[in-house]
């Protein structure tokens, strides 16, 4: 029986490792940047008031991701927010192999074109490779079903790659098929 591989993962091995070679000369497949993992991360402030929605968002991003993400906990007490520390204020999970390749591709192809208006996402590294990408509604997502949710909420989407520069690491993005805004001259 053979053994399933994502079709991303596929192209990857295939087609963007013998096109990054040949745009930035490396000399070694080892230099080509990869994909390590991507971090899904949802902040919910509104859980402080009411404790259901850690359990919706819990749910929300398990459906998304198909795996199951943990509780983030505050650090320390504000009393500004009426914070406490140690409450439940957000929920994350990272995927790694299989599932990451096969959520990047159900992001970039059933998502992402959803958006209203959509006209490519911002390039925005940190300086290290890693990419952060903002969704203001977790309703692109064909997995939620827009008559169960509570509350239309955010998430960010972390990309983590091994590119020493953003510049490696937004050329293996584009590989991929992430959607940049185009550049302005």
């Amino acid at each position: 029986m053979e053994k399933y591989v994502p079709a991303l993962k596929t192209r990857y091995k295939n087609e963007i490792i013998p096109a990054l070679m040949k745009q930035f000369n490396y000399k070694n497949v080892m230099q080509v940047p990869r994909l390590n993992k991507i971090v899904v991360n949802q902040g919910v402030g509104a859980a402080i008031a009411d404790k259901k929605m850690i359990e919706n968002s819990l749910s929300e991003i398990t459906n998304i991701t198909g795996q199951k993400p943990i509780s983030t906990l505050s650090k320390k007490d504000i009393s500004n927010f009426k914070l406490r520390k140690d409450v439940a204020i957000g929920v994350k999970v990272t995927l790694r192999q299989e599932r990451m390749y096969e959520f990047m591709e159900r992001l970039i192809n059933i998502s992402l074109p959803r958006i209203r208006d959509f006209k490519g996402v911002d390039f925005k590294f940190d300086g290290r490779g890693n990419y952060t990408l903002g969704i203001k509604e977790q309703i692109i997502f064909p997995e939620i079903d827009i008559d169960k949710i509570s509350k239309i909420m955010g998430l960010e989407i972390t990309f983590v790659t091994s590119a020493q520069t953003d510049e490696e690491a937004m050329a293996l993005l584009k590989e991929f098929g992430i959607p940049f805004k185009k550049a302005k001259n």
